[in-house]
């Protein structure tokens, strides 16, 4: 059963004041690394992660006791209400480190079956997605929706790369399979940033392969709530992550054939 519209509004609020308070936490950075000190930079970012994760278990824990968690730092806590919140305190590390935009604050939470709600929040480009099972899908407060229809070859797709090495070199194969089919390809460095501008309009698709809950818990239901199809395929590289496909509807079934492995 749903949750009723109040309580969504409720999870909701929570979520979006959460974001913004750990976005306003990481935001408090220096403005250049010195990047050839590897370890201390990595450290940092680190630390900031944690700190952002606490941050978002502590104001979620105070306002909901009694509601689970699951976040990409290893916090983890069962659920005694039917609620869990997934947490990607700062999805795109390594463009936070750089001093690039992409990178945000993930939160949603869902019931027993599904996720209910969500927030994709981006510090950096003052850019703050959100939706709720049913009430649509906003940025900065506005109604979004896909771009819709969009055929293949006119379709400017977003997608992501793994640390592996030799994973890298599958995904290289894939995108020299895909390019030649595509109007252009980007590659911007941070999930859930990427499936929510699909569902804004600014791509008209997006894949990765070896993504996690937390990469797109938030915004697969941005994207959905906007219109958007969403396909997790399980396996890949045969490991227990996932690849998420996210398109339009016109779109989508061109876009999963032409990353089928076969």
């Amino acid at each position: 059963m749903t949750p009723s519209l109040d309580l969504l509004g409720q999870l909701l609020g929570l979520a979006e004041q959460t974001a913004k308070a750990a976005g306003e936490l990481i935001s408090n950075r220096p403005k250049k690394f010195e990047l050839d000190q590897k370890s201390g930079v990595f450290d940092f970012a680190t630390q900031m992660d944690l700190a952002s994760e606490a941050l978002i278990i502590e104001k979620i824990s105070k306002a909901r006791p009694n509601d689970g968690f699951l976040g990409e730092e290893g916090s983890s806590k069962e659920s005694t209400s039917g609620f869990t919140w997934v947490i990607d305190p700062i999805d795109g590390t390594v463009n936070y480190l750089y001093g690039l935009p992409g990178w945000c604050v993930s939160i949603a939470v869902r019931d027993e079956k599904e996720f209910v709600a969500g927030v994709v929040y981006s510090p950096a480009t003052n850019s703050l997605w959100k939706a709720s099972k049913g009430g649509g899908a906003f940025l900065n407060d506005e109604k979004i929706s896909c771009n819709d229809p969009v055929a293949l070859n006119r379709a400017l797709i977003g997608t992501g790369f793994a640390y592996d090495v030799a994973r890298r070199e599958e995904q290289a194969r894939i995108v020299s399979n895909l390019l030649p089919k595509i109007r252009d390809l980007r590659r911007l460095g941070a999930c859930a940033v990427d499936i929510s501008l699909v569902a804004s309009g600014a791509l008209d698709g997006y894949f990765e392969a070896g993504v996690n809950e937390w990469d797109y818990a938030a915004a697969g239901l941005i994207a959905r709530e906007a219109g958007a199809l969403l396909t997790l395929r399980e396996g890949v590289w045969g490991d227990k992550r996932l690849m998420v496909i996210c398109s339009s509807p016109s779109l989508h079934s061109e876009l999963l054939a032409a990353l089928d492995p076969a």
